[in-house]
Parts: structure tokens; sequence; C-alpha cells
């Protein structure tokens, strides 16, 4: 590799202090420590606590929606934000391929199909024009269903995922759905801290996802949330994820098949902690990009992602594109073997051995996105 990159790798580990930079840390430099001590010294640290209830309406102020149900994980999010958007068995649900497989496998836990769809280069994320198109070609409206002619299935919803926090575009996508009778559910796993317009991703579907996995931009540890203007189905997402228990004093009374998927006090405390911090991670984000936009500029054939200009994104990860002058994996290779951690992008889900026989479009961009795109370290604090 040539004298460039290797001043690309240089700069890169000077910015951290770090002979060996990981692709994303958390950053702990909050009321972390204090807020589990005392969830230590309580004694509450399990499901119920005073910190869940905290962290559900802070994170329901922050991203501007009415309801915020807190859960083990963003997986398990997207699982119940599907199911009380009304996603059955048998159906089908529209997704970019290129995403993480979560959003396919949440989508299969109700026994729902997933269908795939190509993505923009403007936003990595779902295509609202290439959708519509590939809906005109092998939907139907009957009533008000649309049915997948050759499947002879109802598609029911729309979920699209906001790549490495970038939004996408939200408003034609809404348009789309309600013309052709789709739930719109947000799978907005990496974008908190990220708005559309103005207004937070995870407020414009019927119901969205959220993850506070460990490399995300807080965390709880592992963690999630359900985001919904709606209080019913917020009481019924909160219901089903505590075993569907009904309340009583003493009594084990169940209405439901429900699921253990509550977050602990524990790590609903941690996240009120994290979340304090949101706005100086959101800043030393951008300032993260800033310094890569100035270092890239070394490198021929090479571009940093950046925000589509109708959006805010949190930049959760640094996203560089190469031109095909560039071999994907022996790029992966040299940055690696020199103290800068870097991974692909997902490998896109209908070459993955579960979904390789599930309905899609076509998936040109996909395709060529797949073997062009690498993430680069983007852990919000530099060390000093």
């Amino acid at each position: 590799m040539n004298k460039q990159w290797l001043e690309f790798t240089r700069q890169i580990r000077g910015h951290y202090k770090k002979d060996f930079v990981p692709l994303h840390e958390p950053t702990f430099n909050g009321k972390e420590l204090e807020y589990v001590t005392d969830c230590i010294k309580t004694g509450w640290v399990s499901s119920v606590g005073s910190y869940v209830t905290r962290f559900e309406e802070d994170l329901a102020r922050f991203t501007g929606v009415k309801r915020a149900v807190a859960v083990m994980n963003g997986t398990a999010a997207l699982h119940i934000a599907l199911k009380v958007a009304g996603v059955q068995a048998n159906d089908e649900v529209f997704m970019p391929a290129l995403t993480f497989i979560a959003t396919a496998n949440a989508t299969s836990y109700l026994g729902a199909v997933p269908h795939f769809v190509d993505v923009s280069e403007k936003t990595l994320g779902l295509d609202p024009q290439k959708l519509e198109a590939h809906i005109l070609s092998i939907g139907d409206v009957k009533g008000n269903q649309l049915i997948n002619k050759e499947t002879g299935r109802v598609i029911r919803a729309v979920v699209p995922m906001h790549t490495f926090g970038h939004p996408v575009e939200l408003e034609e996508l809404q348009v789309v759905c309600e013309k052709y009778h789709l739930v719109l559910v947000e799978d907005a796993a990496e974008s908190l801290g990220s708005y559309y317009k103005g207004k937070h991703t995870g407020s414009f579907g019927k119901v969205s996802a959220i993850s506070f996995n460990g490399n995300k931009i807080i965390t709880t540890g592992g963690g999630g949330a359900i985001l919904t203007d709606d209080d019913d189905l917020a009481d019924y997402a909160k219901h089903i994820t505590t075993t569907a228990k009904v309340p009583h004093r003493w009594e084990y009374e169940h209405d439901e098949i429900g699921y253990n998927y509550r977050l602990p006090n524990i790590n609903a405390a941690l996240g009120c902690a994290q979340l304090e911090k949101m706005p100086s991670f959101i800043q030393q984000k951008r300032d993260l990009t800033n310094f890569y936009l100035e270092i890239i500029s070394g490198l021929n054939g090479v571009t940093l992602f950046e925000e589509p200009e109708f959006s805010s994104s949190n930049y959760w990860l640094q996203s560089l594109i190469l031109d095909d002058t560039y071999k994907r994996d022996e790029i992966l290779e040299f940055l690696n073997e020199n103290g800068v951690m870097s991974r692909p992008i997902w490998t896109s889900m209908h070459y993955l051995k579960p979904y390789v026989q599930m309905p899609r479009a076509d998936l040109s961009t996909t395709e060529h996105l797949n073997q062009k795109i690498i993430n680069i370290p983007s852990t919000p604090l530099r060390e000093v």
C-alpha cells in the first residue's frame, strides 16, 4: 500500500493517541458510576426501578415522541415494534437488503417474510423511488391491502433502517406507505441523535426501535427501546414485554404469550447518565467527521460519506466509500494490520443462508455498495 494510506493510519493513531484504535468504544465520563452504584446500594437492579421510568421519560423527551418503552436490546425492540404495528405470520415486510441481520431476524421471529429492496447511494438506506417501482411491478392493491402477486401474501409494512445514523428520505417513504396501505416501522437502532428536516428519527413511524448496544452512540450495556406516539400501542408493548402479566398484588396471571424483554434498572441507570451526555457526544462525532474530511483529502479515489442535505446525522459510524480502483479487502487488511480497526459494511441479506430465498427487488446498488464501504474508528471522544 502506498505512503498516502500509511500517513492516513498514522494520523488516526495520533488523533486517538493509541497504537491500535478500536472501531467504537463506549465513553463513560458522566454520572454512570454514581447511578449504577445507587442501584446496587438500594438493591433495585432488576426490571423494576426508578431509573427505568426515568430513562423512558428522558428518552421520549429527547426524541420528541409521547412514549418510550425500554427493553433488553434493539432486536427485541424491533420484534415488538413490528408485532404491535400489526405484522402477522406469513405477511411480507419490505426492508433494505443492506442492513444488519437484526432487521430481518425481528421480522422472522413473527413468522413474517423479509422482502428485500434496494438502497439509495444518497442515504445508504431504503430508496423510496425504487420501492414504489418495485411495488408497481409485483403489487396489487385489494381493498386496503397490498398483495404480492407473485406469492399471494399480504405485504404489511416497510422498515427503513437509518444506516450508520444517516436518515433516509422519510417523507417520501411516508407517501409510499399511505398510497399502498403499508405501516411504517422505523429501524432507528443506529440513529439516536439524528434528525430528518429537524425532527428526530424514530418519530415518523407508527412505531420505531432504537438500540443501546455497547457500540452505539450511547449504551446501556445491552438495551433498546420502542418509540411511539400511540399510548395504546405503548401500553401493549409494555405489557407483552413484561411476560404479559396482569397486574396484581400477588397473583401470577398472564393473559397471552408474552416476552421477558424489559430493561433492568441497573442498565437504565447507565442509560440515564449516557443520555445526559448526548449533546457532547454529537458535537464530538461531528468534530471527528471534520477531522476525517481533512485527512482523507490525501487519499485518491476515496470519499467520506456525509449526511444528506435534508438531515443532521449523529455520524454513529464513519464510512469510507472506495472507488473501483480499490479492492475492499486489501484496504481492510492494510488498515487493521496498521493499527486502525476497520470493518466492511454488513453482508447483504440476500447473500445470507437464512434469507437467500426471500423475495427481493433488483439490488444492483446494494451489491455495488457492499464491496465499496468500510467503517473506520468512530469513538466520539478523543483521548488526551
